[in-house]
């Protein structure tokens, strides 16, 4: 039983993964559990060439970021667990207790899922459906979708980020998505106190 599992290895994915990495070792997160599905094969980052992005250097593709974001969460938080090479393909259960089924027909249990994927028009995840609706912030003609939510909150205990969100199609703004989401979380397991992680440079 994980606490929380992201779907999707993107910049919304990842940097949610970051950040829950990043906190885990304090005291409201003992021993809570986080884990991420990075399948991305049809990644639309994996196209772009970013020159605009803050923090980022200019030249570097989406390919490379990929790459690299993954090989950093793995570096910096491996208590993070990367479950690569498997598709999720639905998703039921409530709060507390979902069940996530993949392509190679093996089961993951959840307290809590993050869906951070892309917004094509075919969402493939099946026990979303309920949720689909046009995307506010894409032209009508790339017929893109968003998943009915409150502030990033679909359903209890299920939470969706990025361009699937609504947001949109920019790398910055998929980030912080994620971002969001993660300290959302990290709200709930720390009593409902507002809270956020982040490393610190160590005093000398």
């Amino acid at each position: 039983m994980f606490d929380v599992l992201i779907i999707g290895g993107g910049a919304s994915g990842v940097s949610c993964a970051l950040i829950i990495g990043s906190a885990l070792k304090r005291p409201y997160a003992e021993g809570k559990t986080a884990g991420i599905f990075t399948h991305q094969k049809a990644a639309s980052l994996q196209n772009g060439l970013y020159n605009n992005a803050y923090g980022i250097a200019p030249g570097t593709t989406g390919q490379e970021l990929l790459e690299s974001s993954l090989a950093n969460l793995s570096k910096a938080y491996p208590e993070v667990t990367q479950i690569a090479d498997e598709k999720v393909m639905k998703i039921e259960g409530t709060a507390g207790n979902f069940t996530i089924t993949t392509n190679k027909d093996v089961t993951y249990q959840a307290k809590i899922v993050v869906v951070a994927i892309g917004s094509a028009p075919i969402l493939g995840i099946e026990g979303l459906e309920q949720y689909i609706e046009p995307n506010q912030r894409a032209i009508p003609e790339k017929n893109r979708i968003q998943l009915r939510n409150h502030d990033h909150l679909v359903a209890e205990g299920l939470y969706v980020a990025g361009t699937l969100a609504g947001w949109r199609s920019q790398l910055a703004i998929a980030a912080g998505s994620g971002a969001s989401v993660a300290t959302d979380i990290l709200t709930l397991w720390n009593d409902g106190k507002p809270t956020q992680s982040h490393d610190s440079v160590p005093k000398v």
